[in-house]
């Protein structure tokens, strides 16, 4: 397959893995309108081509494209290269809107070229562990699930660049939540149909060091060991309108209930997931190397910190405990060989919609907010490719 990497940014790095996992795939075109991003690019793609336009890529001869562009880009360029025939790779989210993500859809369907949407989460070991001890009915029928996101290097991850102008994202529960979302979403085998939540801008908003970061990239300023307290921060973007404490409920179409807690100013970075059934209990401690699930199942107690079950969570290599090649590996099976996939461009678009409606929730001090139901001829479409 005859590839090319539209974006150079932070996640450019994504289509290493092809060579990394001996995949049937060739990187032979990059593009960015940044010269310095397309320079930097020689050194991990140096056999492919460097493009200032998408718009070059079009007539390529190029059997996929990876999008790795900002969000607000991902829906103009999807449908682009949807429509000239080239399988599309989309980052997620999908799209900055739930019309967005309907639109992109809507050309898939239309044209039948192969779309993939990048939640490499369904592919990290502690998101197969819970869904794997779910699927063995360990802990009975799933009736809740509350997730608790502690964005420990949020400041430098989101505040530093175009993520902190909501023009640009919707806002961070769309924007950093998106994953969270779609995993609860599998976890719980349902989507969300009603949200609510509340929030605000309560650190970042007050700091006066702003000049945001220019061409430069997160991996040129962050300092993982530097920076703290949060309100230490400097050169913070010059608009800053996306919130940095946020919490949100959602109602989903099978029953269970959900919550959604997002921080990003916290000294630790991990996110807890809490899953509760008819049967018991689980929740894992770590999401990266190191980390293990306890279920709770055999009896009432009081506290104890001794889990009736204990699992370790299996080590990988490569970005994102494995699942970064993972999700190249599912994708260009997908293109070349129709292979079914875990994720899902359907489940993305929930993942994008229940997003917007938590934010326009939250922005409308908590009322709560019903997500748009998809299209028949998506959920048709979709269903059967």
């Amino acid at each position: 397959m005859r590839l090319g990497v539209v974006g150079l940014g932070m996640r450019a790095g994504l289509a290493r893995h092809i060579a990394d996992r001996g995949l049937p795939a060739r990187v032979v075109a990059v593009c960015d309108p940044i010269a310095a991003r397309r320079e930097r690019a020689r050194t991990m793609y140096p056999e492919a081509t460097a493009y200032a336009d998408h718009r070059s890529l079009l007539d390529a001869r190029l059997d996929a494209v990876l999008l790795t562009t900002p969000d607000d880009t991902h829906e103009e360029l999807a449908v682009a290269f949807l429509e000239a025939g080239v399988a599309v790779f989309a980052e997620k989210p999908l799209a900055i809107t739930t019309e967005g993500c309907d639109r992109v859809l809507d050309t898939a369907r239309r044209t039948g070229t192969p779309l993939y949407v990048g939640h490499n989460m369904r592919h990290m070991p502690v998101i197969r562990t819970l869904r794997d001890l779910l699927a063995q009915g360990t802990i009975g029928q799933v009736k809740a699930i509350w997730c608790r996101h502690f964005v420990g290097h949020g400041g430098d991850f989101y505040f530093k660049d175009w993520h902190a102008d909501r023009r640009r994202t919707t806002g961070l529960l769309l924007q950093k939540g998106a994953h969270d979302l779609d995993v609860i979403h599998w976890l719980a085998g349902g989507y969300t149909v009603r949200a609510q939540a509340m929030g605000a801008l309560t650190v970042y908003g007050d700091l006066a060091a702003r000049g945001g970061q220019g061409e430069r990239l997160m991996g040129d300023w962050l300092d993982p060991d530097a920076n703290w307290p949060p309100t230490s921060l400097t050169g913070l973007h010059d608009v800053i309108d996306v919130e940095d404490l946020s919490m949100m409920t959602m109602r989903l179409d099978n029953g269970v209930y959900a919550t959604y807690q997002q921080c990003h100013y916290t000294p630790d970075y991990w996110r807890n997931y809490t899953v509760i059934g008819t049967h018991g209990r689980m929740e894992n401690f770590g999401d990266t190397q190191g980390a293990v699930v306890k279920v709770w199942h055999s009896r009432r107690s009081g506290y104890r910190a001794d889990a009736d079950l204990e699992i370790a969570v299996p080590a990988d290599t490569g970005g994102h405990g494995g699942a970064d090649p993972r999700l190249l590996t599912e994708f260009i099976a997908f293109v070349r060989d129709g292979v079914p996939t875990l994720t899902s461009p359907i489940a993305a678009r929930q993942a994008v919609a229940a997003g917007c409606a938590a934010t326009a929730s939250l922005r409308a001090d908590g009322i709560p907010i019903d997500v748009p139901a998809l299209p028949p001829q998506l959920t048709s479409y979709f269903g059967t490719h």
